[in-house]
């Protein structure tokens, strides 16, 4: 039988001749959005631009753009979420798809096609190491490998053996530990970044003849996760599009504090209360929520987005979770430090079992004069069963992009971008 590479390679080549569905064509375009929604504002900080001025003779080169838009697309944690492999496939996949379709001169449709092959195709991989692989890694920087590669593999139209060869290179460079985002550093949207840069390179690698082992992502599972079930990864590839099933953010953190967002703002709208007036606030979630969001007293927009007491209390006294939620007057906000005293948060076993296929939590909140009331947020605004609209797209968009671009530019580019498919040169 052949290796897990070689039939995923097959399945790419052999999809070449197949015109995209309509749906599948507008889910992408829906992530191409979105990546650009996170892109521009990530652009004009750190990591990006200290990556600038760390390579300045390298900014043309293929290479530094994947990397460096990689790490951009991932650094304000806006990008999308694949829930099932517990992944963001857009900051790597389309990052090194982007790079590589304009030093190519590529048109819309042939980027398109790119992007949804990369995605594809690191989802099935991402689902198929599930919660085991979890356990350590970050999947957007290991997972992200396999969506770059095979992104760009299908830019370059790689043949099915060289197809298979830059997915198996590209295997022995999946890193990227979630001990980086324990602790505040930068590393984590690097993930990212490294990720596209790795399938780039992998991919180029293989156009010109440079091999790896056909069987290592195998290997890959068993070192790694918990000898998946790689066969589960292949039965319905070519027929259910995962691209059609990402997340879209709605809040400007770490997904897995949204189900608890929602459900707090929902049960404070149902209670009609203000902040002032709560007295107690109990969340109970999945596991992930509790030891990946973990901060209790952040001190920086990085550990602000992953504390699920800061974003919940957030939430709470200003009404959302935006990039301005991360800004130094806000962490220092008084009646939001002082709400976050009042939350208590911890491991729902119920909630806990459905994770990753289901992200809920479970909030209680108790307000003045003994009034209390229970709310269970079964998954959350933005996931597939809960979709942001396109016109919902197109605002997270406005508001991201339009800081760094201004409103006309922004308002052009998205138009551009919702008619990619009909493009003869990228924008």
């Amino acid at each position: 039988m052949a290796h897990v590479a070689e039939r995923l390679a097959d399945w790419a080549a052999e999809s070449r001749s197949r015109p995209l569905e309509a749906a599948v064509l507008h889910h992408a375009k829906r992530a191409v959005i979105d990546w650009h929604a996170a892109f521009y504002p990530g652009s004009v900080v750190a990591p990006a631009t200290l990556l600038e001025k760390a390579f300045p003779g390298e900014l043309g080169h293929v290479r530094t753009r994947a990397l460096i838009m990689g790490a951009a697309a991932h650094t304000e944690e806006v990008d999308d979420i694949f829930r099932d492999g517990i992944y963001h496939p857009g900051a790597p996949t389309i990052s090194a798809a982007l790079a590589v379709a304009q030093s190519l001169n590529l048109s819309g449709m042939d980027f398109l096609r790119a992007v949804v092959v990369g995605y594809e195709i690191s989802t099935r991989i991402g689902a198929a190491m599930g919660r085991a692989h979890y356990k350590y890694w970050h999947n957007t920087g290991t997972i992200g490998c396999f969506g770059a590669a095979a992104a760009v593999s299908e830019a370059l139209g790689l043949s099915k053996e060289k197809f298979s060869h830059a997915l198996a290179t590209v295997t022995t460079f999946a890193a990227g530990l979630q001990q980086a985002f324990r602790m505040n550093s930068m590393s984590k949207p690097l993930h990212a970044g490294r990720a596209a840069e790795a399938g780039v390179t992998a991919a180029f690698a293989a156009r010109e003849g440079v091999t790896g082992s056909l069987d290592v992502i195998e290997g890959f599972g068993k070192a790694m996760g918990d000898d998946p079930d790689w066969e589960a990864a292949f039965a319905t590839l070519g027929r259910d599009f995962h691209i059609t099933r990402m997340t879209f953010k709605n809040h400007a953190c770490c997904g897995h504090t949204f189900a608890a967002i929602d459900g707090a703002l929902a049960l404070k709208a149902r209670m009609k209360i203000a902040a002032e007036e709560i007295e107690r606030i109990r969340v109970g979630t999945y596991r992930a929520g509790v030891e990946v969001a973990h901060y209790e007293t952040p001190r920086t927009p990085a550990e602000g987005r992953f504390s699920l007491k800061y974003v919940v209390a957030t939430a709470l006294t200003h009404g959302s979770v935006r990039l301005a939620a991360f800004e130094s007057s806000r962490l220092e906000d008084a009646q939001t430090k002082a709400l976050m005293g009042k939350i208590s948060v911890s491991i729902d076993p119920e909630l806990d079992a459905t994770f990753p296929r289901q992200r809920a939590a479970r909030v209680v909140i108790e307000a003045r004069g003994g009034e209390r009331e229970e709310f269970l947020q079964p998954t959350r605004k933005g996931d597939p069963d809960m979709p942001l609209t396109d016109r919902e797209v197109d605002e997270k968009y406005m508001e991201l992009v339009t800081p760094v671009l201004g409103a006309g530019e922004a308002k052009g580019l998205l138009a551009r971008l919702w008619k990619l498919e009909a493009l003869p040169q990228l924008p």
